[in-house]
């Protein structure tokens, strides 16, 4: 059986499709993707995932600035983002959000000053937003809980079951990535286990994350299955359940 797949979180703006990126998107349709959202990182980035979506009937976008990038946030590229955000193929503000991870990132001032103008920016624009947390959950959830109105997703999550609670006591959905195919992701099982089914987004994260069996090749959005089936099995659903529960999920986080 085919299942209608949508993929919450892809990268196909990224250079590691720039010798196929045509084919894959048709191979992926043939196989049974129905919506793909592409999140921009650089303005680069969401200027290609707006091209894409306007192209691309499957595809929807989200424009915004990575926090790797966030020291290059100013008046000028948040206007950009906004006159972007009037097409009705822009269906959030993202990625954006915090990285402590790297050293070599901005400094943490500079990440949380821009987090905090895009995420006033979705607010003003009526937007979800699609938030990077990587070793920065603290931080993230505070700056989360100063804009009440805004919600989106945390996507590929990697905080524990109760940091997982307290995204969803803001309105906010946990986004899923091939890390919980992996055999040591013991935290991200748990925190499926504990979501409700109505707050469970699926992503690839590709060209990255590519989930077991494809660990360490890039990754594609037809490789979604493979997570779909563990958190399926995690859940006591069938794959067709699963599927069905996240692409309803995101419909309705991006007003689709």
């Amino acid at each position: 059986m085919k299942l209608d797949i949508f993929d919450s979180h892809a990268h196909y703006d990224d250079e590691a499709f720039n010798e196929d990126r045509e084919q894959v998107i048709r191979e992926i349709a043939e196989v049974g993707v129905i919506g793909v959202l592409n999140c921009g990182s650089s303005i680069e980035g969401a200027r290609m995932s707006l091209k894409l979506a306007e192209e691309k009937a499957m595809f929807y976008a989200a424009v915004g600035i990575h926090p790797e990038y966030a020291d290059s946030v100013n008046d000028g590229m948040l206007k950009e983002i906004s006159n972007m955000a009037r097409s009705n193929k822009v269906k959030a503000i993202g990625e954006i959000g915090l990285d402590y991870y790297y050293e070599e990132n901005p400094s943490r001032e500079v990440q949380r000053e821009a987090f905090r103008k895009q995420m006033k920016l979705a607010e003003e624009l009526s937007l979800p937003v699609v938030i990077h947390d990587r070793d920065a959950h603290e931080d993230t959830l505070n700056i989360i809980r100063e804009f009440p109105a805004v919600r989106g997703v945390v996507h590929c999550f990697s905080g524990s079951t109760e940091f997982a609670r307290e995204c969803l006591k803001a309105g906010y959905y946990i986004g899923v990535t091939g890390v919980v195919t992996f055999k040591n992701a013991k935290k991200i099982v748990e925190v499926v286990k504990d979501v409700p089914l109505n707050r469970l987004l699926v992503e690839t994260d590709c060209p990255y994350m590519a989930p077991v069996p494809f660990r360490g090749k890039r990754n594609r959005s037809d490789y979604i299955v493979h997570i779909l089936e563990v958190m399926a099995d995690i859940k006591g659903l069938t794959v067709e359940e699963m599927c069905k529960y996240t692409v309803q999920n995101v419909g309705d986080l991006l007003n689709l």
